[in-house]
């Protein structure tokens, strides 16, 4: 008869804990990374589109004068 445990493996509780301590060692810090690339990236295109429209109310300017 084949034992249902495996002598030097991890059981049920154990896998329990290593895939909570994986959740808050890998995977909160990559998505506070994750987050604050996305809000200063956001800052980014604010300046890129602010740049954009001025450039193009310069643009309408110099067509009417």
């Amino acid at each position: 008869m084949v034992p249902l445990f495996i002598p030097g493996v991890p059981g049920g509780p154990e896998l329990l804990v290593i895939l909570v301590m994986l959740l808050f060692y890998i995977a909160i810090p990559i998505i506070i990374i994750v987050a604050i690339f996305n809000f200063l990236d956001g800052k980014r295109g604010y300046e890129q589109r602010i740049e954009a429209l001025e450039q193009r109310v310069e643009q309408l300017e110099n067509e009417r004068r």
